[in-house]
């Protein structure tokens, strides 16, 4: 049963193959970096729905922010560091100190920031490995709504109408009530 963050946190580090992918992630001494969203999400909901074998993710999500660097060939050059090391993982990294100009909205101030504003609650985790080894989850908009398999528009995407209507979209191109039945989703119109 996952019950709070220190749940999820054992989840993740009894799993042989996501320690193996935050380890390899970590290699890259990137700063204020973190794996994050559907990573992060979909054992939560796998485990909660008691599959057996994990859902398949489309891309594993590295984000990091540095905002003295922005150049976009840098992203593609570590996403080939991380195939050097793990081939079979369809990586992407993304400098957050970068996304703003991308997105068209104010600069993040960190990466944590920027997963705040995520387009859903239960994406809006994070999962990495301090100096220390220890695996360290953030998540800013909290941990009730993925444990409680519900589906719900971080405070940022309920803010603008332009918003609310690219959470509404993802929703519906993402399909996710197909692949994890028991999820709870919340409309915003």
């Amino acid at each position: 049963m996952l019950r709070n963050q220190e749940d999820v946190v054992k989840l993740i580090q009894k799993d042989d193959r996501m320690m193996e992918i935050i380890k390899a992630a970590s290699k890259l001494n990137l700063p204020d970096w973190w794996i994050c969203a559907g990573f992060v999400r979909s054992k939560i909901w796998d485990t909660l729905h008691g599959f057996e074998k994990r859902t398949s993710i489309p891309d594993v999500d590295v984000i990091y922010f540095d905002d003295k660097n922005i150049d976009e060939m840098t992203e593609k050059n570590l996403e080939t560091e991380l195939r050097a090391i793990l081939p079979d993982i369809p990586w992407s990294v993304k400098n957050e100190a970068r996304m703003h100009i991308i997105n068209d909205i104010p600069p993040y101030i960190s990466s944590e920031d920027a997963i705040s504003k995520f387009p859903e609650t239960a994406t809006a985790l994070g999962v990495k490995i301090n100096k220390n080894n220890k695996l360290i989850l953030t998540a800013p908009c909290g941990i009730e709504d993925v444990l409680n398999l519900e589906l719900k528009p971080t405070p940022y995407f309920k803010e603008t109408q332009e918003r609310v209507a690219i959470y509404e979209e993802r929703l519906f191109k993402k399909n996710w009530k197909a692949i994890w039945h028991k999820i709870q989703v919340h409309h915003t119109t």
